[in-house]
């Protein structure tokens, strides 16, 4: 029946059927086969239940968030004040990249906006300062994936909501991996410009008092955050009240920024619908074909396989991350989340592995099927933003970026404390 299951769905991906029609198609055979009980019956009331959660609110809202910030011309200031900062280490602009990617993450918590919106604003710079290309379009597309570990993560909301796990733990799980990988980033870069100096491009300075200057640019991204996170931990807001607090500020900052039209707002919340549409649709696919899957008893199945087999957490948490490397190779890292985790987290939590720590465990395998072919939708997203150039530039630029994530996979695989402390310490 797993192999059945597995076999099914791989197949009707195969032949371009949407990710979520594959997988409520899926559920509607499998409950045809495999149930004495006509389960379909119960579809209205789960589709019902699922697109009218609460929490699942904060979607669309983080989602107005990051396109009002990219609209507003919020971001491209940033951007600019960040390389003041920045642009003197060996490596440049790449280094503000990264810089930038962290700095947008901990606003929209989406990753795909983050690489688009940074491309667009980074790429002339390649060869107005004469970077080695491949490498500096590998850090816009390591950099934009940020955006799913770093909180407001919209994929932890999935995640927290698929596994009935604590939203703001979750966020604070992943707060130290999040920076410790944006530090390994940077490292990564570091080093390769103080192997190869004219990686690095052409120099660039700043005088500390232009430095100072930028440094308001600096402060709605910085006030953004402590508004949207800080609310969730001292106990004014929900995850989802906090997100409406952060549109309302990025909406005061547009108006005072005299950003603000008529025709910003509709395109932002145009762009809002089309995205948070096909998630949600993907997330109501995900709880019918789960429902169906707990009804003819192949999670039990799951569970049992694992158990049977007599592994130890350790030897649990690299099985998955072995089956996750491989599919997020052909399969977006929405649907692999959503479409999996439920399927899976139920052995997790037989083998005793907390669900904080596979769930962030869970965020850096997605980033990194983001950056590896031949569906890593980042790399094809800051190719996207390029005026010319071959896919295979932004591919092996991203390499060294992808080695750097299985490292942080490995710590927090042998090291789960990093996951661990801070929501010990806070919650």
């Amino acid at each position: 029946m797993l192999s059945v299951s597995v076999g099914m769905l791989l197949l009707l991906l195969a032949v371009g059927i949407p990710v979520a029609a594959a997988m409520i198609v899926l559920g509607l055979l499998l409950a045809g086969w495999f149930s004495p009980m006509p389960l379909w019956i119960a579809f209205g009331e789960l589709t019902w239940g699922t697109s009218s959660s609460f929490t699942l609110f904060a979607i669309p809202l983080y989602i107005l968030l990051g396109e009002l910030l990219l609209r507003s011309g919020i971001s491209e200031k940033m951007y600019h004040a960040i390389a003041q900062w920045l642009a003197r280490l060996p490596g440049g602009l790449m280094h503000a990249n990264v810089g930038f990617s962290t700095a947008f993450a901990a606003m929209s918590g989406s990753s795909v906006a983050c690489a688009a919106t940074l491309g667009t604003i980074a790429n002339p710079m390649i060869k107005r300062y004469r970077y080695n290309e491949p490498l500096f379009l590998g850090t816009i597309a390591a950099g934009g994936s940020l955006g799913i570990l770093i909180p407001p993560s919209i994929p932890l909301i999935i995640y927290g909501v698929l596994t009935e796990t604590s939203i703001p733990k979750l966020y604070l799980a992943a707060m130290l991996p999040g920076v410790l990988l944006a530090v390994l980033f940077s490292t990564i870069i570091l080093v390769c410009c103080l192997v190869r100096p004219a990686w690095g491009g052409q120099a660039l300075t700043a005088a500390w008092r232009r430095r100072w200057e930028v440094l308001p640019d600096l402060l709605p991204p910085l006030s953004i955050f402590i508004l949207v996170i800080g609310a969730i931990y001292v106990g004014w807001a929900t995850p989802s009240e906090s997100a409406a607090l952060g549109v309302l500020m990025a909406l005061a900052l547009a108006v005072a920024r005299r950003r603000f039209t008529i025709k910003m707002l509709l395109d932002a919340a145009e762009a809002t619908m089309t995205t948070t549409a096909m998630i949600l649709l993907i997330v109501i696919g995900a709880f019918l074909l789960n429902f169906v899957l707990t009804a003819i008893g192949l999670s039990s199945l799951v569970t049992h396989l694992f158990s049977d087999a007599s592994l130890s957490p350790t030897a649990v948490l690299l099985t998955a991350v072995v089956f996750y490397l491989v599919l997020g190779m052909f399969m977006e890292p929405l649907s692999m989340l959503i479409a999996t985790v439920p399927l899976i987290i139920p052995a997790i939590k037989a083998a005793g592995i907390d669900p904080l720590m596979f769930g962030v465990l869970m965020m850096v395998l997605m980033e990194t099927a983001m950056l590896t072919p031949p569906v890593g939708i980042n790399l094809f997203v800051v190719q996207g933003t390029r005026e010319s150039g071959k896919l295979k530039d932004v591919v092996y630029g991203a390499l060294p970026f992808v080695v750097t994530m299985l490292a942080m996979i490995g710590l927090l695989v042998f090291f789960p404390s990093l996951t661990l402390w801070l929501p010990g310490i806070l919650s």
